[in-house]
């Protein structure tokens, strides 16, 4: 009740400072929006696009389709209302759109048929459908849905009277991912792959194995699907050897085509039915390993790797309608990248600045969608703006929308810079990003907040952040950066981290510190640190390493590795990727990297942030660091945010809270009153 009591003054307070603010204020969330799943239709003359925005009324994010010419006239809602509207999904022949929508509770299929302009729910189902995908013939819709398996009895309780109120029975846990971030304690599911009728109806189940499937998409005669799924006998303890199957969608007999030890996923056939384009890599149990672009030839012969010397993870595969070549994303050096290649391997570069689909912090995460004619719709992202929409045809872009200029065009931001610098470990070059607060003046002295990613194979880049824009607005100068394990610079840059981190990653985030320092504005007596997930591992890190800093927050981390290996939701993959073996046989290398073993050494004041919820980086790793730091006698506090998981900003409310937490943090903490930001 009481985080309950401050949240509701926070928003209050900002709500009503916002109304006369010409700078970004925590309260402005609320009013953001941005563009995601752009698809654009078969001819090429129109593109749905799913808006995303917050309503302050329910504190939810929600989302709505709208359309807009290609040429950027005609753009309108298809939808509206306080529910989520997403997945479009055009027909070959784009005479309708299939969708998802919750705008009766829970998500069913709805279908538009776009000349007349009217809506139809198609759907009854009791799970959420996932990824949907139309057969070349128009006829079906091909989707993935969870399917319970049988529970496991425990029966250890007698009958009780008739009338009785007893205790809620015991429960029985027997699988090995038995929780997920975000879903809390798991069924015995799988999801499986179901066919629905271009008509509407129920859906028709055609695979039941016990595994997931995955990337699906269909043969090129309608008759046959192609999927990803690992059906091996140790897959929960080997999460990434996947491998690419068909199943005829008569017989439902399934032909595995790949036998590779690693994953191979998102099968792409091509429209003449020839070529499969997949994604993958020879796994070698290493932390990062960069995803690789293959064609086989539809019957599962004649493997091989192609773009090789593009040493960036390959995403999104689009078939060229000529079946000629492929279009796909990539991040390099923190942005993200449309491309072509032929199938020899020859790339052609399309367009850049494909924006992110968050607002919070700058991470990757664009898309595209391509048409008959080649043109590529995409969401188009700077440091300026949250995502939009633009089109290109590989000859110049075209930006077709602005859903935030209502907010944008009258609030300043802080101007973003970018920066490369040596590591003071051993030279090698890294790269940042400064971020100034609106006007910013060189003569004055401002503090410096070091904001770090987490992953921490993740990048940051030249993409909006909401957070950081709003830590500029509040009188600091914000440096993120792309430390050593940073993907979107090769293979070999994200294992330099490789058993080995937090580990040399240190020095480049102080060197970054040490970079800005040297333009002159910054007071060198008011550096302070944060970071989530992994950059919460790295401030945790930082404070057991230099006492440089005033004050720092410590969101979402992991502090002890052995605890998080054990306890987090995926049991199979980090003892096995992350570190050289089990943690009771490796007990020194998992001590010798976890920030716990610094504690003795802090003496900065230090914060904890943590969803209550959160099942990646449980929050039992905070409550052993607040502990710890608490017997050290350094002063620290915990928050708490009630119901949130690892993406604590699912609710647009906790993205303030835990914006205005870190600020209040550091102001308390400042040298004196008049420096404060």
């Amino acid at each position: 009740m009481r985080i309950l009591i401050i949240l509701v003054a926070v928003l209050y307070c900002s709500l009503m400072f916002a109304q006369s603010s010409d700078v970004l204020e925590p309260i402005d969330i609320f009013d953001m929006e941005f563009v995601g799943d752009p698809q654009i239709s078969p001819d090429g003359s129109k593109i749905v696009y799913v808006r995303n925005f917050k309503d302050i009324m329910t504190d939810g994010n929600r989302s709505n389709l709208w359309i807009i010419n290609s040429d950027g006239t005609g753009h309108m809602p298809l939808t509206s209302g306080s529910q989520n509207d997403y997945a479009p999904r055009w027909s070959p022949d784009g005479q309708r759109l299939a969708y998802i929508s919750t705008i009766d509770g829970a998500p069913q299929v709805y279908m538009r048929w776009m000349k007349e302009g009217m809506s139809a729910k198609v759907t009854n189902l009791q799970k959420s459908p996932g990824q949907m995908t139309w057969s070349p013939d128009g006829k079906w819709i091909a989707m993935t849905m969870s399917v319970a398996e049988k529970a496991s009895t425990h029966d250890v309780l007698p009958t009780k009277p008739e009338g009785a109120k007893w205790a809620d029975a015991p429960i029985y846990i027997d699988q090995v991912n038995y929780r997920g971030d975000g879903a809390g304690y798991l069924d015995v599911s799988f999801d499986q792959i179901f066919l629905l009728s271009a008509d509407g109806g129920t859906p028709r189940q055609i695979t039941s194995d016990p595994h997931d499937h995955f990337g699906i998409d269909w043969g090129h005669d309608s008759k046959s699907i192609f999927y990803a799924s690992n059906h091996h006998p140790n897959w929960e303890f080997e999460p990434q050897n996947s491998e690419i199957h068909q199943i005829d969608i008569n017989s439902k007999r399934i032909k595995t085509l790949t036998d590779r030890y690693g994953p191979d996923a998102s099968p792409k056939v091509s429209p003449d039915g020839k070529t499969i384009a997949y994604l993958g890599a020879d796994d070698k149990h290493l932390g990062y390993q960069v995803t690789k672009l293959y064609l086989m030839n539809t019957d599962g012969s004649n493997s091989r790797m192609i773009c090789d010397e593009l040493d960036r993870d390959i995403e999104n595969i689009h078939w060229s309608s000529d079946s000629r070549s492929i279009f796909f994303q990539y991040d390099t050096e923190g942005n993200t990248h449309i491309a072509n290649t032929d199938l020899s391997g020859r790339i052609t570069e399309i367009t850049k600045d494909v924006g992110g689909l968050s607002l919070g912090r700058p991470y990757s995460g664009g898309t595209f969608s391509i048409s008959n004619n080649d043109k590529v719709a995409y969401t188009y992202g700077t440091p300026e703006h949250p995502s939009d929409l633009s089109i290109t045809d590989g000859n110049g872009d075209k930006r077709l929308t602005s859903v935030n200029a209502d907010l944008l065009d009258y609030k300043m931001i802080g101007k973003v810079e970018e920066i490369w610098y040596p590591s003071s470990h051993d030279g090698k070059m890294i790269q940042g990003w400064i971020v100034k607060p609106p006007n910013f003046d060189p003569n004055k002295k401002y503090p410096l907040m070091l904001e770090i990613h987490g992953g921490p194979f993740a990048n940051y880049g030249s993409r909006f952040s909401a957070e950081v824009q709003l830590f500029a607005s509040k009188g600091y100068v914000v440096l993120y950066t792309n430390p050593r394990g940073s993907t979107s610079y090769g293979q070999d840059f994200g294992n330099l981290i490789h058993h080995n981190y937090p580990g040399e990653d240190y020095d480049d985030l102080i060197s970054g510190v040490d970079k800005v320092i040297e333009q002159g504005y910054i007071d060198e007596d008011q550096l302070y640190v944060t970071g989530g997930s992994g950059g919460g591992v790295l401030t945790a890190w930082i404070v057991g390493n230099t006492e440089r800093f005033r004050a720092a927050v410590v969101a979402k981390p992991v502090i002890n590795w052995y605890s998080f290996v054990l306890y987090s939701d995926n049991l199979g993959f980090f003892s096995k990727y992350w570190f050289p073996g089990k943690p009771w046989d490796n007990v020194e290398h998992y001590m010798k990297r976890s920030p716990i073993s610094l504690v003795g050494n802090v003496t900065t004041p230090t914060m904890l942030l943590t969803g209550e919820q959160d099942w990646r980086t449980p929050i039992s790793e905070s409550e052993q660091y607040y502990a710890a730091l608490k017997l050290e006698g350094v002063e620290t506090a915990m928050v708490r945010i009630p119901g949130a998981s690892h993406g604590i900003a699912s609710k647009p409310s906790n993205l303030i809270a835990k914006v205005n937490s870190i600020i209040k943090w550091f102001k308390d903490h400042a040298e004196d009153e008049e420096i404060k930001p």
